[in-house]
């Protein structure tokens, strides 16, 4: 029970984030489970599962409060849905760490640039065409991969490229869904094909995988009137300087400094 709280809390204040920015419920769960010294891909196959049922709950606020941009979300999603069983192949198979630096690097530059951008008047912009499938697809890996990364990938991608932030966070989070269905079927087709042996290691875990699923259920509905309601400028600095935090925590992480 006090596993089953704590991960609550942790569910309720991940979703809250990332429901109103777009990004952080997976990197803030998955970072809670290994800190608790859960393996890896346990972390990102939990973490995922909770997923199912927050991704829905939070698309459904978001569509409910009309912030999804449905053409973006047609051409966002299956590359997304691509890059994650990809990236749940690799890291049920070796370890995916060694692209982390280079993943810290791009998050700190356009953190960098969403802050720049918020205290000048950029005017929104139709979202260049060629860089949705390979940001879908790059988000969906490292998602996958490492436990998180649809949201910072693809959503600090498309503010970077110019779009809105009230329809990217909303498409971005409405899509996630899909993305966290196709990597948590990945997931169990590794195991029951034998290429991953974590049967107990996930029954060991199911405490926290509740409460994260139920935190996060109270926190989603919250999240599209947080977005319909900030300023864009509001919510470019949230974004920018938690894009801009995190990269510099996986950058201490990194260098052995924690």
């Amino acid at each position: 029970m006090q596993d089953f709280l704590l991960f609550a809390l942790v569910g309720f204040l991940a979703q809250a984030v990332d429901g109103a920015l777009g990004m952080a419920y997976g990197v803030i769960s998955s970072t809670t489970l290994l800190a608790f010294g859960v393996a890896p891909a346990h972390a990102s196959a939990a973490v995922h599962a909770a997923e199912l049922f927050t991704t829905a709950a939070s698309g459904t606020a978001h569509f409910y409060h009309r912030n999804i941009d449905w053409k973006l979300f047609w051409r966002l999603a299956p590359f997304g849905i691509l890059g994650g069983c990809v990236g749940a192949y690799v890291l049920t198979s070796f370890d995916g760490s060694i692209v982390k630096p280079f993943v810290t690097g791009y998050l700190a530059l356009v953190g960098a640039w969403l802050l720049f951008r918020s205290f000048r008047k950029i005017p929104s912009r139709p979202v260049p065409a060629p860089i949705v499938a390979p940001l879908g697809a790059a988000g969906g890996f490292l998602d996958a991969a490492g436990g998180g990364g649809w949201g910072p990938i693809v959503t600090t991608g498309l503010l970077g490229a110019g779009a809105a932030p009230r329809y990217v966070i909303g498409t971005v989070n409405a899509s996630e869904f899909l993305i966290t269905l196709a990597v948590s079927v990945s997931f169990l087709l590794a195991l029951v094909t034998g290429h991953w042996d974590a049967a107990g290691g996930m029954m060991d875990h199911l405490p926290a995988i509740g409460g994260l699923i139920v935190g996060g259920l109270f926190a989603a509905p919250l999240a599209g009137l947080f977005v319909k309601t900030l300023a864009e400028t509001v919510l470019l600095r949230l974004v920018g300087a938690l894009i801009v935090l995190l990269a510099g925590w996986q950058t201490v992480q990194q260098l052995g400094w924690i």
